[in-house]
């Protein structure tokens, strides 16, 4: 919901512009600290985490998958990325939280019922995307491999490697909210399940095109692996749309 409609609901909730604009500014804050709080972990933690991250590599290349740092900032630099995207999962509870609490003031009494179960749901589909992305992530390596030939010797700078796999990671996760944006845009009556069944053939030509445009590797199987995922949940989000009686 954008903040005009918000503000448009004034007279229902009774905060002004400037006071949503407050309110913004404290759940991102407070979504900042839990991230920065639940980062300390993953910087304790590094050498579990990285070696978690490094699987997917040596799958492919066991025993020879070590990294290859050319730089005195590589392992700092390293080190701050494990903690800031381990610290945004670990809060992703938190973040998701804060986003439908931000939300709920606009919510007319009886959408604001479905705030925790749409929260609880957030957050298991962004960490599905995340597995999800993370078993892909060795055939998108084997792919990248393919394609350069047997003449190339594959010895990975370490926050070249971290960054592709959290990138693919980040972008099945909020991929994967589809499901969830779009029950939600049910529910409040922006969508109808009739409207998002009747326009299911160009939906899947646009999941097919997000798809190959989301998918850092670029290689077919990742690609298959979050499109065909989202053409259930359109699919599924239709039907609990005419469970809910929209």
């Amino acid at each position: 919901m954008s903040l005009l409609t918000r503000a448009s609901r004034k007279a229902a909730d009774g905060m002004s512009i400037s006071e949503h604009l407050a309110e913004a500014r404290k759940r991102i804050l407070i979504s900042i600290g839990a991230i920065f709080v639940l980062g300390i972990f993953a910087f304790v933690d590094y050498g579990q985490i990285l070696s978690w991250l490094q699987h997917p590599y040596c799958q492919i290349r066991p025993h020879h998958c070590t990294f290859l740092a050319t730089g005195p900032l590589d392992g700092l630099t390293l080190r701050i990325k494990i903690a800031f995207f381990g610290g945004l999962l670990l809060a992703s509870p938190v973040v998701f939280y804060e986003i439908w609490r931000f939300i709920t003031p606009g919510l007319k009494r009886k959408e604001k019922k479905y705030v925790i179960p749409f929260v609880v749901s957030s957050v298991i589909f962004f960490l599905a995307g995340c597995t999800m992305a993370y078993f892909s992530f060795g055939h998108a390596l084997h792919f990248l491999q393919a394609i350069g030939g047997k003449e190339l010797v594959s010895n990975y700078r370490p926050n070249d490697y971290l960054s592709l796999i959290i990138l693919m990671m980040s972008a099945f996760g909020l991929t994967f909210e589809f499901p969830v944006v779009l029950v939600s845009l049910e529910l409040v009556g922006i969508l109808t399940p009739a409207g998002l069944l009747k326009s299911w053939r160009w939906v899947i030509i646009a999941i097919a095109f997000a798809a190959a445009l989301l998918t850092p590797s670029g290689d077919p199987f990742s690609m298959f692996a979050l499109m065909l995922p989202l053409v259930v949940f359109y699919f599924a989000a239709i039907g609990i749309g005419k469970l809910a009686g929209k």
